[in-house]
């Protein structure tokens, strides 16, 4: 018997139960009373060892069911026993509503608490000790796989494997297990770099590899226009595939996954080249040659991802070659996301709409930033759990629930992701060079050339060069690049951080998810 199991007891007629706490005691586990919820949120308060709390539902002041809303409002993964003298219904439902893990009707008899403890702890236990046991078979499936030099397709499906058992392992607490699969995930974007640095410039130069961002519209947008329904193509700016993830069973309470598929994001990962990629179908350097107004390279003044709607206005002119009413709508703030929220249904009455919602990108600058989201997406785990509290609460949810209503096609993507970085490795520039952590252009940059993918011809890249010699490096890994000056202050500044523009699992493999509304 484990004598670290801890229970709380909060009951207003605890010494009546002494039989009972005795019974505990011999089993080995420590029992903690108190006779009212009070108490009992001051005990969880000063004492962050209990594992488990039995609760009296109809005690005097707090009740048991207000106790529990406020236990749950801080510890919303303890388990919590409710004891009752009362089986109504309504009392029952309202409490597995608020998420108890079982009930006790009084008198409890001491060998119904320890079916229920051991139901509710071994249950935890034992689906703790079958997930590492599951993960550490696939673990070896994973490294075999890694290690027999993958293509695209296959490494989507090392990616998608990895990030399921990361989410998998969220909520198992297992740190031994934790710990080997950041290092399997290192492994496997450290052979990701040596792949993509291999083959990224003959996939460009010869129009091959796996699908990028400029073929994305074309291949995966246009061909629903066929269908006759509205199609609303919504780009999360930053989102990676475990955010996806993490927010999918909340969107599949009212819609369909028809099709989950992926897409590469060019080089740099960045809004400026990958975003503006996906509206004109056009890689960077093919944008600057069509509209050399519109494109702006890094080192010029102004905002770099101005002209998104006049270029897939272009593009469906060019590809689709049919009269297409469509719009295009940007939200970079609470204004615009309200005015989304409201003029939602007003979308189905255009063939296409595109909205760009940028929070996600927010919030990983702004994590960099603000002390107070450090400590709230601390990790990918805590960067996952924000992303989904944001948009559970969003606009964007909003908006998405009311046109689940209508007979439409949603489409849910991003333009690239990110990736939390942890080593810094210096670059030399001059005064033009870009301030991008993840990449960088340049005419005389001097850098570790074991740490990146130059790109000394951009054209072959399809990238436009701001100088006659300009070069784009871009980073392995989590590295990220720093000058010189002051390079403690900003290497602690910005370690642990989520950076985007360079190579990785994160940043390039990108969701591209069809939708339908359940009802229709």
């Amino acid at each position: 018997m484990n004598d670290k199991i801890r229970i709380l007891w909060a009951d207003d007629e605890i010494d009546l139960l002494k039989p009972q706490l005795f019974f505990l005691e011999k089993k080995g586990y420590d029992v903690v009373t108190v006779s009212n919820g009070h108490d009992a949120l001051d005990i969880l308060d000063e004492n962050g060892d209990i594992d488990l709390i039995f609760l009296d539902e109809s005690m005097p002041g707090l009740t048991g069911l207000e106790t529990l809303t406020r236990i749950k409002a801080k510890l919303p993964n303890i388990p919590v026993v409710m004891i009752t003298k009362n089986e109504a219904e309504n009392i029952m439902e309202e409490a597995i509503g608020s998420q108890i893990d079982d009930y006790l009707i009084k008198p409890v008899n001491p060998n119904q608490i320890l079916l229920t403890l051991k139901k509710i702890m071994d249950n935890k236990r034992l689906v703790s000790e079958k997930t590492a046991t599951d993960y550490q078979q696939e673990f070896r499936n994973i490294t075999t796989d890694i290690n027999m030099g993958p293509d695209f397709a296959a490494w989507v499906d090392i990616y998608r494997r990895i990030i399921a058992w990361e989410i998998r392992l969220d909520e198992s607490n297992n740190p031994q297990m934790k710990e080997i699969l950041a290092m399997q995930k290192q492994d496997a974007n450290r052979e990701f770099f040596k792949y993509v640095s291999k083959n990224y410039i003959d996939w460009v130069k010869n129009q091959k590899g796996p699908r990028r961002s400029e073929a994305l519209m074309k291949e995966k947008v246009f061909p629903l226009f066929a269908g006759g329904k509205p199609v609303i193509f919504i780009l999360m700016d930053n989102l990676r595939y475990d955010q996806w993830k993490i927010i999918e069973p909340i969107v599949s309470e009212l819609y369909k996954v028809e099709e989950e598929d992926y897409f590469y994001s060019i080089l740099p990962t960045a809004t400026q080249y990958s975003r503006n990629a996906i509206f004109a179908g056009l890689m960077p350097s093919d944008i600057q040659k069509r509209f050399p107004d519109w494109w702006l390279n890094d080192n010029e003044e102004g905002g770099k991802n101005m002209k998104e709607a006049e270029l897939m206005a272009d593009q469906i002119s060019r590809i689709v070659r049919k009269d297409i009413k469509s719009d295009y709508v940007k939200v970079t703030n609470v204004l615009s996301a309200r005015q989304m929220q409201d003029n939602a249904l007003n979308y189905t009455n255009n063939d296409f709409t595109a909205i760009v919602y940028n929070f996600i990108d927010m919030l990983s600058h702004s994590r960099t930033e603000m002390e107070v989201l450090k400590e709230l997406a601390g990790d990918e785990k805590a960067y996952r759990s924000l992303t989904k509290s944001w948009f559970l609460h969003s606009p964007l949810w909003a908006a998405l629930q009311k046109l689940a209503e209508r007979d439409v096609r949603i489409i849910i993507t991003t333009d690239h992701g990110t990736i939390r970085v942890k080593d810094s490795s210096k670059v030399v520039g001059d005064r033009e060079t870009t301030t991008n952590l993840r990449y960088k252009v340049g005419k005389n940059l001097n850098y570790e050339k074991k740490d990146v993918l130059e790109v000394r011809n951009p054209i072959e890249a399809g990238l436009p060069s701001p100088n006659m010699s300009s070069t784009y490096i871009f980073a392995k890994e989590d590295l990220f690049f720093l000058y010189p000056n002051n390079y403690t202050y900003f290497h602690n500044f910005f370690k642990d951080t989520f950076q985007h523009g360079g190579i990785s699992l994160e940043e390039m493999i990108c969701p591209i998810v069809k939708l339908v509304p359940k009802n229709k």
